[in-house]
């Protein structure tokens, strides 16, 4: 290990250019990383993202790699033409490939954790490539706990590292082309912001769905923004069916990253009652903005809301505290407060990244 500054092979699902929460994670988390003093340079390797994007300062972004094969080797390439101090791992299934390729480097190695990906246990050789990792980061306690339930790491090891959220997310006025794109002219908007993908059905709009009748029942003029696109809208757009709300819920299809917060100045409540949060991003958005937040108290949900800090917890199974909470918001019985999210603003997130590294990486 240098006595000096480090290098740093970022080995990345999504990398600058990419969509999704965790991609936006990834490229804050190798924002903070670059200011770190011990840091000289980063070279990132991702499985998906865009190049020709700006990037921070020491930060440097090879072609993006989908074929894991592909990633592989150019990962290899990468590591034996270039000197590297470290090797960070941005997802648990690449572990293995990441704990042979810095151990044949001699680099120290480092393994980011989100959510789902880290609840379950591996086998024999997921958990001796753990053991392998100089640190480990999780974004929330609940990862954490869940990781360290079936892994052999010790406690001190692993560091919960939450999500920012960017400076850009404040109230705003509502877009009056929006409005009249998706028909909101006088009407209460709950909204989510995230992808309809069937592996992630445990975000929980199908709940919300089937909770508008009795909601509407109480509020009559609300309506259910679905913000984002994938492969579970066309059986969501049954359920509404279904449940007798289909012209209550709104589907926006794919929303830019550059309009998110316009969208979310369209609604009167964030709702994502979801099962299996790594953390949730979108809730320190929607917070930032002013809204009150709705979230599930049985996953990494309850970190982002800072235990209720930041917004209402509920049973994400319970419709009942899903119809009260959400009426609650509508009726303005309780109100958001973004000043209580500042605490996961990005000077802070830096300040613990420079620490961790500096203080775990660099010795």
């Amino acid at each position: 290990m240098r006595s000096t500054q480090m290098r740093l092979l970022a080995l990345l699902t999504d990398g600058f250019g990419a969509g999704g929460g965790i991609g936006q994670y990834n490229r804050d988390l190798m924002t903070a990383v670059a200011q770190a003093q011990a840091i000289e340079k980063i070279v990132v390797l991702p499985r998906f993202g865009d190049r020709s994007v700006a990037l921070p300062d020491k930060v440097e972004q090879a072609n993006a790699e989908p074929r894991a094969a592909n990633w592989c080797l150019r990962s290899l390439q990468l590591a034996v033409t270039q000197q590297f101090d470290v090797v960070l791992c941005g997802h648990l299934n690449a572990m293995p490939f990441a704990t042979m390729l810095a151990r044949a480097i001699g680099a120290r190695l480092w393994l980011q954790v989100h959510g789902i990906e880290a609840w379950e246990q591996r086998g024999a050789i997921a958990r001796a490539s753990l053991r392998r990792a100089h640190l480990v980061t999780s974004v929330s306690r609940y990862t954490r706990r869940r990781l360290l339930a079936w892994s052999d790491l010790a406690p001190e090891r692993v560091r919960v590292l939450p999500n920012t959220f960017s400076t850009t997310f404040t109230a705003r006025v509502r877009r009056r082309d929006l409005v009249e794109r998706f028909g909101l002219d006088g009407k209460r908007v709950i909204m989510t912001v995230g992808r309809l993908a069937t592996r992630e059905r445990y975000k929980g709009h199908d709940r919300i769905i089937r909770a508008l009748p009795v909601i509407t029942a109480k509020v009559p003029d609300v309506v259910y923004v679905i913000a984002g696109s994938g492969d579970d809208e066309p059986r969501l757009r049954a359920i509404a069916e279904q449940s007798g709300v289909s012209t209550r819920v709104v589907f926006t299809g794919q929303v830019p990253q550059a309009d998110i917060a316009d969208y979310f100045a369209l609604a009167d409540v964030f709702a994502m009652p979801s099962l299996g949060e790594g953390f949730g991003i979108a809730f320190l958005e929607a917070a930032a903005t002013g809204l009150p937040v709705i979230g599930g108290n049985s996953d990494g949900s309850a970190d982002a809301l800072a235990d209720g800090q930041i917004g209402h917890l509920i049973d994400p199974k319970s419709q009942d505290e899903l119809v009260e909470a959400s009426i609650g918001a509508l009726e303005k019985r309780w109100a958001g407060n973004p000043t209580t999210v500042l605490r996961f603003k990005f000077a802070n997130f830096a300040r613990h990244v420079s620490d961790l590294v500096e203080g775990q990486l660099a010795s």
